[in-house]
């Protein structure tokens, strides 16, 4: 892998084409959360998929989010991001709100989402510069970002393939390099890590640790608890569309690992042997 560094968090200005305009008069950009949920809440027909939620990122934390499958973690960052309208609540991107605000608020964050289709008739290099041009970058300077993402997401001899050709671990790489392509103060990946092989996964640990060194924030959602012990600062267990708990991974886990904190909170775990038909011995 490359040292090729990062561009640095993305910072608007009033001056630059395509970037979003200033914070208000009397806004405090600096002491806002990376990212502020008010009572959010969404259903679908009988069902409350996420109920009253509130929780606050801190600029420039590496925070995981974690629980069971159905707890509401896609849908609460789909709504966080733009993609999905609440029934109630606010979602604030330093300190701008997302729903009242989206343009502003977009132009902060760059998104992995979970199951968003990608224009896969383009090549990689192609799909990636669109991105960068979408938020108003000039051809050189998205020339030489994509030249840096691919070279450290190891896609260079990718660049020139059809995504609708890559393989799941490389479709979920050059999906990283767009969110990244703008320089993005706020990082929101839902399951950045499902599909990629373990050198890839290492490599985008790396480079997800030097962005929060270089003052981003990222917020990541994972199934995999020993992956958010090591790698987040914050986390928050989420389990039927509420937080059970939030704070530094210290603060959650406190003697125990982060996986059985996690299983006592959400609870559901069978200790029964198993049906005798399963045994051999």
């Amino acid at each position: 892998m490359t040292d090729a560094p990062l561009p640095p968090p993305y910072t608007p200005s009033t001056n630059a084409p395509g970037s979003a305009p200033a914070a208000p008069a009397g806004t405090d950009a600096a002491a806002a959360p990376a990212l502020q949920l008010v009572g959010l809440s969404k259903r679908f027909g009988d069902k409350v998929a996420v109920d009253d939620l509130h929780l606050t990122v801190p600029t420039g934390s590496f925070y995981g989010l974690v629980g069971p499958n159905g707890a509401g973690k896609t849908t609460t960052l789909s709504m966080a991001t733009g993609l999905l309208r609440p029934d109630a609540g606010r979602a604030l991107i330093d300190g701008i709100d997302m729903w009242a605000d989206p343009l502003r608020a977009k132009a902060l964050i760059g998104n992995l989402a979970d199951g968003v289709a990608l224009f896969d008739r383009l090549t990689g290099e192609q799909l990636v510069t669109y991105n960068g041009m979408l938020f108003g970058l000039d051809r050189a300077t998205v020339a030489e970002r994509v030249a840096d993402l691919l070279r450290l997401l190891d896609l260079e001899s990718a660049a020139g393939t059809l995504v609708v050709d890559y393989s799941a671990g490389m479709t979920k790489k050059i999906a990283l390099a767009c969110a990244l392509v703008h320089a993005p103060r706020i990082l929101v990946l839902d399951e950045p890590f499902e599909s990629v092989d373990p050198v890839s996964a290492a490599n985008i640990r790396d480079i997800l640790t030097s962005y929060v060194a270089g003052g981003g924030t990222v917020i990541v959602s994972s199934h995999v608890m020993d992956l958010v012990q090591r790698m987040c600062d914050h986390v928050a267990v989420v389990a039927a569309g509420r937080v059970l708990a939030a704070g530094t991974i210290d603060e959650v886990r406190g003697e125990q690992t982060l996986e059985d904190r996690f299983v006592q909170l959400v609870g559901g775990r069978h200790h029964a042997e198993g049906p005798e038909w399963l045994r051999h011995s």
